[in-house]
């Protein structure tokens, strides 16, 4: 099931490329003119978007037909099938562009994800997501990124408590952040803050911080870390890694290892609509 959000999105993308009518269409064919095509794999990749992909045929043209030939979150390689469609070739061809452009994006950020957890196997690291999203398509970047075997961090500012440097700095200390956020957040929100020196470990615990954000350590800093926390707070890396690091920092013992960089500079992968 889409967020209702996407309804909206869909909407505003086809106003963007079919706002004014698929001229080329119109002057070739006539209404009632068949096709039907595949979506192809243009290289190896993880999908995601599909039922985003089929939101925008069915709304372009409730008649279309939609039949996925894999589901979100399958690995295929390239030349494989994606999807078969059919309908008026004005409906498909109009419904093209944007279809392609949400599942390449959605893709691409599923199969950066994969290559991560891939790169974590073994180690108890689960791989999470940021808010470093695309305006207005966080929702889907975040199910893009769980279709990919990683995890989602907060889908909002009301999520869940995390203070960050700009916090403390405002605040005044580690302490005074956390022992005001443990006094006034609602009891069901854990409480999270991002330390930067091993100093600020002993002074986050006797706050009563739940969860600890170690940022832009190395994974020496972080082992170090891990083994001073002993358990007393679910541990969370960030901060500049990459696939050359992260199965380092996932070595290093840390519960989640999030990663801006799965929504924020995933590229976008390369499928293709052949009629």
């Amino acid at each position: 099931m889409l967020p209702p959000s996407v309804d909206a999105l869909v909407a505003l993308a086809l106003e963007e490329d079919l706002g004014r009518g698929d001229v080329t269409s119109e002057v070739i064919f006539d209404e009632t003119a068949p096709a039907t095509g595949r979506i192809i794999a243009k290289e190896p990749l993880v999908v995601a978007g599909l039922e985003v992909a089929r939101a925008v045929f069915l709304r372009v043209d409730p008649r279309s037909r939609f039949d996925a030939v894999v589901r979100d979150g399958q690995r295929v390689e390239k030349g494989e099938p994606v999807v078969h469609v059919s309908g008026t070739a004005r409906a498909v061809l109009a419904s093209e562009r944007t279809a392609l452009n949400f599942v390449q994006r959605l893709s691409g950020i599923a199969t950066l994800t994969r290559r991560f957890v891939e790169l974590v196997a073994g180690t108890p690291a689960t791989i999470c997501d940021t808010r470093k999203t695309a305006p207005g398509w966080r929702a889907l970047d975040k199910l893009a990124v769980k279709a990919g075997g990683g995890a989602n961090h907060r889908a909002d500012l009301a999520s869940g408590v995390l203070i960050k440097d700009n916090h403390i700095a405002a605040c005044g200390s580690v302490r005074a952040a956390v022992e005001r956020a443990r006094a006034r957040a609602p009891h069901s929100l854990r409480v999270e803050v991002e330390v930067t020196r091993l100093d600020q470990i002993d002074e986050a615990l006797a706050a009563g911080a739940e969860v600890i954000l170690l940022d832009n350590m190395t994974p020496a800093g972080v082992r170090e870390a891990v083994q001073a926390i002993a358990r007393r707070a679910v541990i969370e890396v960030s901060g500049g890694i990459n696939l050359d690091t992260v199965r380092a920092f996932a070595e290093a013992g840390p519960d989640r290892i999030s990663v801006g960089a799965l929504t924020h500079s995933a590229r976008a992968v390369d499928l293709s609509l052949e009629v």
